[in-house]
């Protein structure tokens, strides 16, 4: 299949409704996030503020004037000594999968993480069977990590899930005061 000429942007509170409309597609109809409700276009207003307040990236693919994905980086957790660690989330509109549009996404999201002066991103694949997830940070450098059996419970089933991390500047400035990640 081609790939669609897609512009990498920043994203902006007006691709949100398009960003809730993706991820409600993924909440309701697979194992692959394990939220179990879609999160309203509000509560999105709120991670696109609270990821923009701490410097990181939430980027969209944008194709002839639509939102066709999107990828963020997001604490990978709350304790100060991991500010450094960030995990990904890359979601595709269901027609725009296997376009090349999730390496666009996070071709140019390691880009600015590595630029932002992150260390490690982490990625947390739920094991869903297919594969595509792996092999796509696989194409990006990501390392297996190590698998959590059975941590989730959705539509009736188990859930491993599968870590991946890849470095993204090893020599990240760890001065006081730096830290693009609060």
């Amino acid at each position: 299949m081609a790939s669609p000429e897609a512009i990498i942007r920043p994203a902006v509170p007006a691709d949100l409704a398009a960003v809730a409309e993706i991820f409600a597609h993924y909440v309701t109809g697979t194992v692959i996030t394990f939220e179990q409700s879609p999160p309203a276009v509000a509560e999105w207003r709120r991670r696109l503020d609270a990821l923009a307040g701490r410097g990181l990236p939430f980027l969209v693919a944008d194709v002839d004037g639509e939102v066709a994905g999107y990828a963020y980086a997001g604490p990978w957790r709350s304790k100060e000594a991991y500010r450094r660690t960030v995990e990904d989330s890359i979601y595709l509109a269901p027609d725009r999968v296997g376009l090349g549009l999730g390496g666009a996404l996070l071709g140019a999201l390691l880009d600015r993480c590595a630029r932002a002066g992150l260390r490690q991103m982490i990625a947390v694949i739920a094991d869903t069977g297919t594969g595509a997830s792996v092999a796509l940070h696989s194409r990006f450098g990501f390392a297996g990590a190590g698998r959590l059996v059975g941590v989730g419970y959705k539509h009736g089933r188990w859930i491993d899930t599968l870590l991946m991390q890849r470095t993204l500047s090893p020599e990240a400035d760890v001065r006081a005061g730096s830290a693009p990640v609060r």
